[in-house]
């Protein structure tokens, strides 16, 4: 691909603004990043909060710790953090400056406030309102469609922000419809590594050092642990599942390590890159190997995730797996037709896979895409392969990608709500 092709400078902003910094899960730090830039315009400690929050939302925050806040749980914890500590600036690593100090008064401002919490209903997943008020003041906040995205913000009924919404249309990001996997793979193959050494350096050093913490720790149901303890560390199957798992371990644990995400997940961050840099060191690749490797992989989860939505019943670690089997197949010298059938192949394995929520369980959801991108990977080695025409699969790896979004946005929607239903009454009882 031409360096000075229109797709070449697209790609590579797209990788910059997926793989962003993040400490903890991705839906309650955007509730935290809404709470301090509304604190932060509101110039006040606020007396009366109300977060309004679509279901997609209430789901990832509902069981997951919320780093740096002494174990909390749940959207008045987010929302408290980012009111008493949060740093609007650090964007999604809002939180990561919180002290000791910090979490005593944050635990203080929960017992003597009363964070009010209201579903929102609507076609958007991913829809965030953020009220505050102190004495006759008040801000009001909305963010939309992803994790940074504030489009509306008034104080004092005196609008100073007020952008489009257009259905679920991501604006001020660059054209995602630029994706395709050929081109992706073009992309991997020539890009100039200097335009993308950064945002690749930093994931690998973020992602092996959570995915490490993981392993050491003690976080979760310790799924990285299980499968190492259990089944050995020769096999480098088991260490790419392990190291993976242990990731998101730490992560959904509450561990206050930042990760670097993909599709605005830390877990489909996590995913795409850390089997990918265990295969590179079992293979001992060269480090620009192992980057083209992340570069194609990283994209392709993009790709993949772009059809879907940010946030779906659809679990994302199935495309961050796929995307870590075709990046895997990279490494063993694979070309084009070997990556678009490891995808085909590993999606036709688990696209069943539902998302119920951040929390314990999500690693273990990890092992197993990851396993089915390897595998994807084998069964074509191996001269086999699933076909169009067989379950949800089309002829063509756009075609089945196409048929893979449908299911996560549309076909998926219904099972979603329910989920949603389901997570609530349990919690009531």
């Amino acid at each position: 691909m031409r360096k000075t092709s229109e797709k070449y400078r697209a790609y590579v902003q797209i990788l910059e603004e997926e793989l962003v910094p993040a400490m903890g899960c991705t839906e309650p730090i955007a509730i935290a990043y809404g709470a301090a830039k509304a604190r932060e315009t509101l110039e006040a400690l606020p007396e009366t909060v109300w977060i309004k929050a679509s279901g997609n939302i209430v789901k990832n925050v509902k069981s997951v710790i919320v780093p740096n806040t002494g174990g909390l749980r749940g959207i008045e914890a987010a929302a408290a953090a980012g009111i008493v500590a949060g740093d609007a600036a650090r964007a999604l690593e809002v939180i990561s400056q919180v002290d000791e100090t910090d979490q005593k008064e944050i635990r203080q401002y929960l017992e003597s406030h009363t964070i009010h919490v209201e579903g929102l209903e609507g076609n958007l997943v991913f829809d965030l309102w953020v009220i505050l008020s102190a004495g006759s003041d008040q801000v009001k906040l909305r963010i939309v469609n992803y994790h940074t995205n504030i489009v509306y913000l008034e104080k004092n009924g005196q609008v100073l922000l007020d952008l489009p919404v257009e259905g679920d249309s991501e604006n001020g990001l660059t054209d995602r419809s630029l994706l395709n996997v050929w081109d992706i793979f073009d992309f991997a193959e020539t890009v100039d590594l200097a335009d993308v050494q950064q945002v690749i350096g930093r994931q690998i050093s973020y992602n092996m050092a959570i995915s490490q913490e993981g392993l050491t720790g003690n976080y979760g149901a310790n799924i990285g642990k299980v499968l190492r303890n259990t089944y050995g560390s020769e096999d480098v199957v088991i260490r790419a599942k392990a190291a993976a798992a242990a990731g998101s371990d730490a992560r959904m644990g509450g561990c206050e390590m930042p990760v670097v995400i993909n599709s605005g997940s830390g877990n489909q961050g996590i995913t795409a890159s850390v089997p990918v840099v265990v295969y590179a060191e079992e293979l001992g690749v060269s480090q620009e190997k192992m980057y083209r490797a992340l570069v194609l992989s990283n994209l392709i989860a993009i790709h993949e995730k772009t059809g879907i939505g940010r946030l779906s019943a659809y679990c994302g670690a199935v495309c961050a797996g796929a995307a870590a089997g075709a990046g895997i197949a990279y490494l063993n010298g694979g070309g084009y037709q070997d990556i678009i059938h490891t995808v085909v192949n590993a999606l036709a394995i688990v696209s069943g896979m539902i998302c119920d929520g951040a929390k314990a369980s999500c690693a273990a959801k990890i092992a197993e895409a990851v396993d089915a991108g390897i595998l994807g990977y084998h069964m074509y080695q191996e001269g086999q392969q699933f076909y169009g025409g067989d379950g949800i699969l089309s002829k063509g790896v756009e075609a089945t990608l196409e048929n893979v979004g449908r299911l996560g946005r549309v076909g998926m929607s219904g099972t979603d709500k329910e989920i949603l239903k389901i997570m609530l009454q349990d919690a009531e009882n």
